[in-house]
């Protein structure tokens, strides 16, 4: 697997990764965190395509087979601001993953991208909703630790916040 930034070309197929990761969140016991409101909205992943945030993992044959949106720098993710029922480790700058999804054809697609976050900047935040096991366990196994709860704008669930930080150690 290899990953690169997303182009407009790539569009198409990363929208229907987020339609598949929609169904099989609500096959697994979270049907609120992207189901209701259709997220992300193809707007907002073009927008991440012009900006240069949005990443593709693709096969051997460039098959685009995952995707997320990735950032990093000084304080660039507003909802980690406010940080309840605990606490940020690193306060240095950080790398953001957000919007994972992949098309399921391939096992381990989740750990190669944040993999591969975490191997470009070594201080990462994500987050999650408090129904999707899948993500909490996967980020426990990356050795993700969980330090609060944030809250974003687009629904009223609040999200488990993680970070792993080799700037620490």
């Amino acid at each position: 697997m290899q990953i690169r930034k997303a182009m407009e070309t790539d569009l198409d197929r990363m929208m229907e990764i987020y339609a598949r990761a929609r169904k099989f969140m609500a096959e697994h016991g979270n049907p609120n965190q992207w189901g209701p409101t259709n997220w992300p909205p193809e707007e907002l992943i073009r927008q991440d395509i012009r900006l240069g945030c949005s990443y593709v993992c693709t096969d051997e044959e460039d098959h685009v087979i995952g995707t997320f949106y990735f950032n990093q720098g000084e304080d660039i993710e507003p909802t980690y601001r406010r940080i309840t029922d605990g606490a940020w480790l690193d306060d240095s700058p950080y790398g953001v993953v957000h919007r994972i999804a992949s098309d399921g054809s391939v096992r381990g697609i989740g750990p190669f991208c944040l993999d591969w976050a975490y191997q470009t900047c070594r201080h990462l935040r994500i987050d999650t909703h408090g129904d999707n096991i899948v993500m909490q366990n996967m980020l426990g196994k990356l050795g993700f630790v969980h330090c609060g709860t944030i809250y974003v704008e687009e629904d009223p669930y609040p999200r488990l916040a993680y970070e792993k930080s080799g700037v620490l150690k």
